[in-house]
């Protein structure tokens, strides 16, 4: 699967930054991958077999759910593309419901960037790119949202 942005490139058009969904999609199932790890733990240091068979069944539905997140999360990055060209700024995604927003950088009024206490320590926000005629549009939990704001309004 190609990225988006190569089967859309204008001619002279060159990508000038690119970023994607923040890691932070992958703390779900890491907190389950926690869990079940330290529900194995604890059935190998009990001795009552009823204790043991409980925390070996309540951790392999943990990480059956973790095994979910896993792929989730996984699958939301590989399916999300966030790209500013020389030209325009551009978002997909989705794989087979596909979404996808451009805007000219002509047409961009204003950029801002919204960041949470823990997305300031692990760098990622919310971009909201406003746009003269074209309305508004957030860009929910990408990369360096800084970077990607400066990439958009440095002409």
């Amino acid at each position: 699967m190609g990225r988006y942005i190569d089967e859309i490139l204008q001619p002279g058009e060159k990508v000038l930054y690119s970023t994607n969904a923040h890691w932070v999609f992958y703390l779900p199932a890491i907190l389950a991958w926690l869990v079940a790890a330290v529900l194995l733990v604890l059935s190998r240091l009990t001795t009552t077999d009823s204790v043991v068979l409980l925390c070996l069944a309540t951790a392999a539905v943990v990480a059956l759910a973790a095994l979910y997140w896993t792929v989730r999360a996984w699958f939301h990055r590989l399916t999300t593309e966030t790209d500013v060209t020389n030209r325009r700024v551009v978002h997909k995604t989705g794989f087979i419901k596909r979404r996808t927003f451009e805007m000219a950088l002509d047409k961009v009024e204003s950029v801002d960037v919204n960041q949470s206490i823990a997305g300031r320590m692990l760098n990622y926000g919310d971009v909201t790119i406003m746009g003269v005629g074209e309305g508004r549009e957030t860009i929910s939990t990408i990369a360096e949202p800084l970077a990607f704001r400066n990439a958009i309004t440095a002409r």
